[in-house]
């Protein structure tokens, strides 16, 4: 159903733009459409602690290019349903959601794209379900089999890491962000980034309107607690992790990561043997925000359709 947020951002072509609910995976999600409706279908997941604005660079030039953009807010964020508790941000669940979007917009199968939490969702989709993806880019989020083989072998990695074991803890992480009014956000964004425009304070402004909702802020942090869990019962249990994508992908990695390590890229076609990884040296984690048209120039040519600026 249409839907006139009220943190509708002003971006060029937004006007032809959507607001939509749709109901997947037994949640209803928000999202934003743009494109012809007869389109390949591109979905776009952003991240933490984002929500759909994160794609606001490659929104227009996917649509413009002829595809069918869905970017949803994932579960937990900004305006869609925040179901409680840990295990309803299990990787699995989030995976389903996808599936289920693509179902919902009348496709068997979907370009996708995503960003660091986004990322890890589109990694695993791949690897779950792959007929439902057709063609898969991620930018700063690492293979999940790659992750686990360098966390456990790397100081340096297991240093940046230090958040992802601060966040199992109760309302400790929680408290943190509220902290002075989520003043912890604009070291998050603007701090990080290598260009000093990449996030304007109207920018960190509708960040922080976003996951101030209530429930957000917990739900967001859930992804990483579920995953904590999921993690440690495998390997009580000497469960291996499958990581083969047999889809062809994409890895852009903006190199200046302030969480992530550069060696998380390398050595991927033990599990993706169609790889193709893009590092920017120049750029951060937040890749699409510091180099908006040279990660759209990168995700369009792999998708198929290069885009005349």
């Amino acid at each position: 159903m249409p839907d006139s947020p009220d943190d509708a951002a002003t971006v060029p072509g937004d006007e032809a733009w959507s607001h939509e609910f749709v109901e997947t995976n037994g949640v209803r999600l928000h999202a934003v459409t743009a494109g012809p409706e007869d389109g390949d279908l591109a979905v776009l997941l952003h991240g933490f602690p984002e929500f759909w604005y994160s794609w606001k660079h490659q929104i227009p030039a996917l649509a413009e290019a002829g595809y069918r953009v869905v970017a949803p807010d994932m579960r937990g964020y900004n305006r869609s349903e925040k179901p409680p508790g840990v295990d309803a941000y299990h990787v699995d669940e989030l995976v389903s959601d996808m599936v289920g979007l693509v179902r919902a917009f009348d496709r068997e199968s979907a370009c996708v794209v995503g960003h660091d939490w986004g990322g890890l969702v589109a990694w695993y989709a791949a690897i779950q379900r792959p007929s439902v993806v057709d063609r898969l880019a991620v930018l700063n989020a690492p293979h999940p089999a790659r992750y686990e083989e360098v966390a456990t072998r790397s100081p340096r990695q297991l240093l940046k890491s230090w958040y992802v074991a601060y966040f199992q803890l109760p309302w400790l992480p929680e408290f943190g962000f509220r902290w002075n009014d989520y003043a912890i956000l604009d070291d998050v964004f603007r701090e990080s980034t290598v260009r000093p425009d990449a996030f304007s304070e109207a920018d960190v402004e509708r960040y922080r309107a976003a996951l101030s909702r209530p429930g957000a802020l917990t739900a967001a942090i859930n992804y990483y607690r579920a995953m904590g869990r999921a993690t440690l019962k495998r390997r009580l249990t000497g469960g291996e992790l499958d990581g083969r994508v047999e889809t062809p992908t994409l890895l852009v990695w903006g190199e200046q990561d302030f969480a992530l390590d550069r060696s998380l890229t390398d050595g991927l076609e033990r599990w993706v043997p169609d790889v193709r990884v893009d590092r920017l040296p120049d750029a951060s984690h937040w890749v699409q925000m510091d180099a908006p048209e040279r990660v759209t120039d990168a995700v369009l040519s792999h998708l198929g359709r290069g885009y005349a600026r």
